[in-house]
């Protein structure tokens, strides 16, 4: 095999992995659920935390990992650390439509930025909603790949149980509201300097989520006609994390060959990249108001006020997995609203080619999302969401407004800050 052109595989064909750190990347014309199931020897995984899918993103050892986004994820796999006793990583994905209707779904099996092998899953007549895609198994002591392709009869909670998972019945109790409250009026004013500050050395991993007696599969996603939910009061949260992800691939044409990350969505040379950043307002309890966002390094703190921190600034837009915000939920008796937003600080507005998706994560709860793909193609800022604090519990309300900037938009909702033209 050439060092730069990788091995083609069809289904049924297997191919030798290096025994070290792999990614498996899966990419899809629409959104699919994408799940890795560690197995033992009969076929079925140890238990719960051998399950890495959305809302559960990393294996109990670390050792298998999810990152990316719903059409363009990876699975990332250390190989040399898999307990002795998994035979098998099976990976597999499953959709509300059917594969005809999906599309074809690319694989690529990585080694660094290498790609090692490929394989095209063809939906050509094919109508199933979920498929076993592929498995990495170990043969006399190493380890190698298998392209499947198998169909599979019903959806992920089907899918999950053939392999052994336990699969709660319910969702964590919450409570529906058909329309978000009206903003607040906040006056208390503050000058911000929005000068755009450089990348951290923070991680952009997600963080790991708790071991649960069983897997819950729901995901809640926030419509105009399903625009909030309330999570129970608790004394507390944990560490809830705010994702910003976009698709990497553009979707104008989905007729035509793949391209660069966002290629389409500019017209200067894509390694100049779109810059997507996300931010908050936050309000305290105590009425102090501040911002968090990467114009002005102000990446916030989470054991002090406002309780609230930007983990990085990615300002290329080629980072798998997006930007993180965190807040901590042990203070969010301290909080009284963060106000998420986001902008696109470099690149053509247009919400709608980015495929924008906010993932909003509380530990023991089901991801929260809202899609950010309605916006007017001129306007560069988006509100997206706010998390209010509702006598301890914590509202969840879709936003999805948009705006021609800061001022604009602080305006709309009665912020009060003093704002200054950011730039580079």
């Amino acid at each position: 095999m050439s060092q730069n052109q990788p091995q083609k595989l069809i289904a049924g064909a297997n191919a030798p992995l290096p025994t070290d750190n792999i990614s498996i990347r899966i990419l899809s014309q629409n959104a699919i659920d994408c799940a890795a199931y560690r197995l033992t020897t009969d076929g079925k995984v140890r238990g719960d935390g051998d399950m890495i899918f959305y809302g559960q993103t990393r294996s109990d050892d670390g050792s298998v990992s999810f990152r990316g986004h719903d059409s363009d994820g990876f699975f990332d796999i250390n190989l040399s650390a898999q307990p002795a006793t998994i035979e098998k990583i099976a990976l597999a994905f499953s959709s509300a439509q059917t594969l005809s209707q999906v599309g074809d779904v690319d694989i690529q099996v990585l080694q660094g930025s290498q790609v090692l092998m490929s394989c095209q899953l063809s939906s050509a007549g094919r109508n199933e909603k979920a498929i076993i895609l592929a498995e990495c198994y170990r043969r006399q002591g190493n380890w190698k790949f298998r392209f499947i392709a198998q169909g599979f009869e019903g959806g992920l909670k089907p899918l999950s149980e053939h392999f052994g998972v336990e699969i709660a019945d319910d969702a964590p109790a919450q409570n529906h509201n058909p329309a978000p409250s009206q903003p607040q009026s906040i006056n208390t004013q503050r000058p911000i300097n929005t000068q755009k500050a450089g990348s951290t050395s923070q991680a952009n991993n997600p963080p790991p989520i708790p071991a649960n007696p069983s897997i819950n599969l729901s995901k809640i996603t926030l419509t105009k006609n399903q625009s909030s939910i309330n999570l129970k009061k608790r004394n507390d949260f944990g560490k809830i994390s705010v994702n910003l992800d976009w698709n990497q691939r553009p979707q104008s044409d989905k007729s035509t060959p793949k391209k660069g990350i966002l290629g389409d969505l500019f017209k200067h040379h894509q390694s100049s990249g779109i810059d997507l950043d996300v931010g908050a307002m936050i309000h305290l309890k105590n009425g102090e108001k501040t911002l968090i966002q990467a114009l002005g390094n102000r990446f916030g703190s989470l054991q002090s006020a406002p309780y609230v921190c930007l983990r990085a600034d990615d300002r290329t837009g080629q980072v798998s997995g997006g930007e993180w915000l965190d807040i901590n939920g042990q203070q969010w008796s301290q909080i009284e609203e963060v106000f998420i937003f986001a902008f696109i600080y470099e690149g053509a507005p247009n919400w709608e080619k980015t495929d924008g998706v906010v993932t909003i994560h509380v530990p023991e709860q089901s991801p929260i999302e809202t899609r950010l793909t309605e916006g007017a193609g001129n306007l560069p800022m988006c509100a997206i969401a706010r998390l209010v604090n509702q006598q301890g519990s914590i509202n969840v309300e879709r936003i999805n407004q948009y705006f021609k900037g800061h001022q604009e938009m602080d305006k709309a909702f009665n912020w009060g800050f003093s704002w200054k033209r950011g730039r580079k």
